[in-house]
């Protein structure tokens, strides 16, 4: 998968959130740049996503972001890595220590622009963020990363008890109950 194969995938993508498609060409827009899967583009840039689940769709892993400080689905940086399945399948195995990760569905899960605050001498930026479903064992030992405070399968029904409102988690939990993702 290159940029013009994820060009085509949001191309196609469609969800019936709003928050979602406003943003949709403006994804579309961004693979079109050279540095879109660059950290030093500052004004954004490409980030992969893995929204990790059991089999049984009970659970899904969240981690305590050492640097936010909030549980966030799993994720990070494509570092010039234009195939934004293969940077999400990485971090989450980076992540978590997982090895029974395994892709749910034939692409995009969900996208998600969402600013990025102010730290050191790196600016407010903008995260243009592709997740992926993926399928994990529950009972597969976890490993925290150094990128993390803490890892945890959350039962989907404390899912908004640990992340407050946070409406892209939010609506990755309800697209997950949907028919097509559920078991």
């Amino acid at each position: 998968m290159d940029r013009k194969i994820l060009r085509q995938s949001l191309e196609n993508y469609r969800t019936p959130f709003e928050e979602e498609s406003a943003f949709v060409d403006e994804f579309i827009e961004l693979t079109y740049d050279e540095n879109a899967f660059l950290r030093s583009r500052l004004e954004g840039h490409f980030t992969g996503s893995a929204w990790i689940v059991n089999k049984r769709r009970t659970h899904t892993l969240l981690t305590l972001h050492k640097k936010l400080n909030r549980w966030l689905q799993l994720g990070g940086h494509a570092d010039g890595v234009e195939n934004l399945l293969e940077v999400s399948m990485q971090e989450a195995r980076e992540e978590s220590g997982l090895t029974s990760l395994r892709l749910v569905g034939n692409g995009i899960f969900d996208i998600d622009k969402h600013v990025i605050p102010h730290k050191g001498d790196i600016p407010e930026h903008f995260h243009y963020d592709v997740r992926y479903l993926i399928e994990a064992e529950l009972n597969e030992p976890l490993t925290i990363s150094n990128e993390s405070t803490d890892l945890a399968w959350i039962p989907f029904d404390s899912v908004e008890d640990m992340v407050g409102f946070n409406p892209s988690i939010l609506r990755m939990l309800e697209k997950t109950s949907r028919s097509e993702y559920a078991i």
